[in-house]
């Protein structure tokens, strides 16, 4: 038999699918230099005042439950579906789900620093829909709730989507109020 030669392992190029592509990868390389040739004044950096709240809550991680457990399993799919949710198409047009940032999520956790591309992700998702937050809060959140962060930002996204990048939030739009006689309990019959 003749031996097979082996062909080295490329990115595929911009337009066709694979999971590594070149754009993608200067992307990240580019936000990576950014952050990089800034360090304190991205550490330092925090949302500017009127910033809008975040539409889901961090412990909302649960619901919808499939969302949980993927996350839970394969966190590195829920990452690169919330990337390309905000940098390519809200409503998920070519999505696959093992990307370059699905893969750089797995690549940098094999390192322990699985919090880095995760906060990153966290300030652009602030920066895009104005939300409050800040650099030291993103770390954080990224290291010490890593998975219910991921459901949050995946949620958040798929939210603004969803609304068109709209703050408001749809339905009711003001708190509970008391009756003004108070609560009472109905009369017994006898």
């Amino acid at each position: 038999m003749a031996e097979q030669q082996q062909q080295p392992m490329t990115a595929a190029p911009a337009g066709k699918p694979g999971p590594l592509n070149d754009n993608d990868m200067n992307e990240w390389k580019s936000r990576f230099n950014d952050v990089l040739g800034r360090p304190g004044e991205v550490v330092h950096s925090r949302s500017p005042e009127g910033s809008q709240p975040w539409y889901t809550t961090l412990f909302g991680c649960f619901s919808p439950i499939d969302l949980c457990c993927m996350t839970y399993c394969l966190p590195c799919v829920t990452f690169g579906k919330t990337h390309h949710r905000l940098r390519k198409d809200g409503n998920l047009a070519g999505y696959e789900p093992i990307n370059t940032s699905c893969l750089l999520f797995c690549g940098s956790g094999c390192f322990g620093l699985y919090f880095i591309p995760m906060a990153m992700q966290r300030a652009d998702i602030r920066e895009k829909y104005h939300l409050e937050g800040s650099c030291l809060t993103d770390i954080a959140l990224a290291c010490c709730c890593g998975l219910c962060d991921l459901v949050q930002q995946e949620k958040e996204v798929a939210h603004r989507v969803q609304t068109g990048g709209a703050g408001a939030v749809a339905g009711v739009q003001q708190q509970y109020q008391a009756p003004a006689g108070g609560m009472a309990y109905p009369e017994q019959q006898k």
